[in-house]
């Protein structure tokens, strides 16, 4: 479980920024808006940030309440996805319950190819996201 002061950083890519459309597979059909924030695997061990494949789940093991800085974005993210069948360990930072949570958040703050995103927990349920 990440605890308070665990911190990473990431460059977002146009994958990043356009999800919905920006994709190399054609498991689903396009969804204009959607984004997410990278996990880089060494932090998700690190920090021991878990998806839902772990045996704990919900505020705290895979979800968290999560604010930018900006002040554009509140709302609960979900850590998801897995580079390996069945791993804990997450690679993405979405909304939970809403792709697009993110992609609106990107879209207000102008964010494009290249900008930074710190992710730093406050807490062990809480995230702070920062766009520069």
């Amino acid at each position: 479980m990440a605890i308070s002061g665990n911190t990473y950083t990431i460059t977002l890519k146009k994958a990043h920024l356009e999800w919905g459309t920006y994709r190399h597979t054609s498991s689903r059909g396009q969804i204009y808006g959607e984004g997410y924030i990278p996990i880089p695997a060494q932090y998700a061990r690190l920090y021991y940030i878990y998806n839902s494949n772990h045996s704990q789940t919900g505020i705290g093991f895979n979800e968290f309440h999560c604010t930018s800085t900006d002040g554009h974005f509140n709302g609960i993210v979900k850590t998801a996805g897995c580079s390996s069948r069945g791993s804990i360990y997450p690679k993405n930072l979405q909304g939970s319950g809403n792709l697009q949570a993110l992609g609106n958040w990107f879209s207000q703050i102008n964010a494009k190819v290249g900008d930074s995103v710190e992710v730093t927990w406050i807490s062990p349920n809480n995230i702070e996201i920062r766009h520069y």
